[in-house]
């Protein structure tokens, strides 16, 4: 579902001559059996290319990662592509050296792309052991997957804080005890995925009497539960407009969403070295869930430019030199 909605949000903004060029392009790219590409010493090329998916976080974070690496004494460029089928070609063939990625859903994903789609998913509530799959998984495309930080991107329910006050919830466990009846706005998808209706079911015991089927996060869907026509929404842990329909997020108490945590993915052979990996995980350090909500909602809300936005956290948290 996140990867779903993730290309949907930046399908508009890619280039149609970029994506000709990248499908060409990548083509050429490293294979697993190049062992060569897979085993040669960490790069640190001078010339660094930032991949973005196009959508407002992917943005800010890519922002992010140029300007540090800026300051560090890289060159420094920015490409907006729209989706993995994409970017993450570009990546292996060094077209692309540093992407900002989510440690779950990558982790699926490269497993996909290794073992077929049917393969059973690595990417789990369980950061560590998802981790250590999408170590496995890169490293033989010659990706290095830097260490997560704190910051993560989950898929999220909320309901309305007169809601949530009225019957003392503060999370999902606390909405199963009550007995409430909930309609959920949420994608179709939802009666079939574990993360979704059925584990609100058999996870919390969440009394889910249907899915109404609009959209992970869209304003329709949560314009429904500030209306009272559903109880419940679908969204992500870093939604920037929920107050903006009154909407408090209920917490996953139990762990039942996948460890999406955001990760910088390098190519090693251009982008593997020590300093690139000390220069993004100063971010990485200090970035929390919070910061990305309220970066989100500066660009989304607001109208700030995404470098703007970027320039001015790192200004604040001593990370970049104005």
């Amino acid at each position: 579902m996140r990867a779903l909605r993730r290309r949907a949000a930046a399908a508009a903004v890619v280039l149609p001559l970029l994506a000709l060029f990248l499908v060409g392009a990548c083509s050429g790219g490293p294979s697993l059996e190049n062992q060569g590409a897979v085993t040669a010493p960490p790069g640190d090329s001078k010339h660094l290319t930032i991949g973005t998916a196009g959508f407002t976080e992917s943005d800010v974070l890519a922002q992010m990662y140029a300007l540090l690496l800026k300051q560090a004494g890289y060159s420094t460029k920015i490409l907006s592509v729209a989706n993995r089928e994409l970017y993450e070609p570009a990546l292996e063939s060094g077209q692309i050296d540093v992407v900002p990625e989510y440690a779950a859903t990558f982790a699926d994903w490269l497993n996909a792309k290794t073992n077929g789609a049917k393969a059973p998913p690595v990417g789990s509530p369980d950061l560590d052991a998802t981790m250590k799959a999408l170590h496995g998984l890169a490293a033989p495309r010659g990706l290095t997957v830097l260490d997560p930080g704190r910051a993560v991107d989950q898929n999220a329910f909320a309901v309305t804080s007169a809601f949530a006050k009225q019957h003392r919830l503060k999370t999902l466990s606390d909405l199963g005890a009550s007995g409430l009846k909930v309609r959920l706005a949420a994608g179709d998808e939802c009666v079939q995925r574990p993360y979704c209706e059925p584990g609100l079911k058999k996870t919390y015991g969440i009394d889910v009497t249907g899915v109404d089927p609009k959209g992970v996060g869209t304003t329709q869907s949560k314009k429904a539960v500030q209306d009272g026509k559903d109880q419940m929404v679908l969204t992500t842990t870093t939604d920037a407009t929920l107050s903006d329909f009154g909407l408090v997020l209920l917490a996953d108490d139990k762990h039942l969403q996948n460890a999406d945590y955001i990760v910088p993915v390098l190519n090693r052979s251009r982008a593997g070295s020590e300093r690139v990996a000390k220069v993004l995980g100063a971010l990485n350090s200090v970035l929390t869930t919070q910061d990305l909500a309220s970066m989100n909602q500066q660009v989304d809300s607001w109208r700030r430019l995404p470098e703007d936005v970027a320039r001015s956290y790192l200004e604040s948290k001593g990370l970049l030199t104005s």
